[in-house]
């Protein structure tokens, strides 16, 4: 048994190397380059070794091998699609975020705000404006009319900009300091 295997292992290899040099030709074709090409081809070997198992003696192997080395290829393609190169670090010193603690605090601030508002305002603007529900549904649920709601939750609007100090999008976001810093990161 260990015989029979033994030597089928070493017809596997026999006809894996004489395949070898089809198999460089073909990769050089498909990347264009020759180190990329031994890269590819070296990755097909080790595939192709480590499934083994998984080819039908008698049938043809470098078939099976420009399967695999084709596959490999495509795989690589798509990878590298999702890379960006940055060998020098260009991309990675131009990356920046807004912190994260600002938004906490903004998000403290609001909560702290939205308590300051009047029970019927924080309902209505938190059933419409958190929970998602439709002024006809938010009504339904606090028992009054939709006119009712939509001017609740216009007053709890306006109160909420005042207690904030929110008075257009600039407020939104990195504060004006901050944004000059990003501004003056990514011009240089």
């Amino acid at each position: 048994m260990d015989r029979e295997r033994s030597a089928e292992e070493t017809g596997f290899k026999r006809d894996m190397l004489a395949a070898l040099p089809n198999l460089r030709a073909f990769a050089v074709s498909l990347t264009g380059r020759h180190h990329l090409a031994d890269d590819l081809v070296q990755d097909t070997i080790v595939k192709a070794w480590a499934k083994q198992d998984h080819f039908e003696p008698g049938t043809n192997m470098k078939a099976w091998l420009f399967t695999i080395l084709r596959n490999e290829f495509y795989s690589q393609m798509r990878k590298r699609g999702r890379e960006v190169a940055d060998t020098d670090g260009v991309f990675t010193s131009q990356l920046a975020t807004h912190p994260q603690q600002y938004g906490s605090l903004d998000l403290q601030d609001f909560r702290k705000a939205l308590e300051q508002l009047p029970p019927d305002q924080r309902e209505a603007i938190i059933l419409v404006g958190a929970s998602g529900f439709a002024y006809e549904e938010a009504a339904e649920i606090c028992g009054c009319a939709v006119g009712t709601i939509k001017s609740r939750i216009n007053r709890a609007r306006n109160k909420l900009q005042e207690i904030l100090g929110v008075t257009g999008e600039a407020d939104y976001g990195p504060d004006a300091n901050d944004a000059a810093v990003i501004k003056r990161a990514f011009a240089s």
